[in-house]
């Protein structure tokens, strides 16, 4: 399935913002998505990273990896993280 599943970058990588992605993968009606995404779209939105939702129930691949830690957040296709987005660890890992 493309490239939000490839392997995480090494570290030491420096992208360029907008060369970034970060993905929320979340479910309609969780209340714990809706505050990821605040998160997300706060920090995406003041370091210029583009951020995109998928949507587990539409995705049978991201349903089997992913149903019991949703909300989920990728960063460049890796996972960064599940349940609660932590605002300043997020930003450390988009280089802030």
């Amino acid at each position: 399935m493309g490239p939000i599943f490839r392997r995480a970058e090494r570290r030491t990588e420096r992208k360029a913002p907008q060369e970034r992605l970060v993905t929320l993968v979340r479910k309609p009606g969780c209340h714990l998505c809706d505050d990821a995404q605040e998160v997300v779209a706060r920090v995406c939105d003041d370091l210029g990273v583009p951020w995109e939702q998928r949507d587990i129930t539409q995705d049978e691949e991201l349903h089997r990896r992913y149903w019991e830690q949703i909300p989920v957040v990728l960063v460049d296709g890796a996972q960064h993280t599940f349940w609660r987005v932590d605002e300043a660890r997020l930003r450390r890992a988009l280089g802030a």
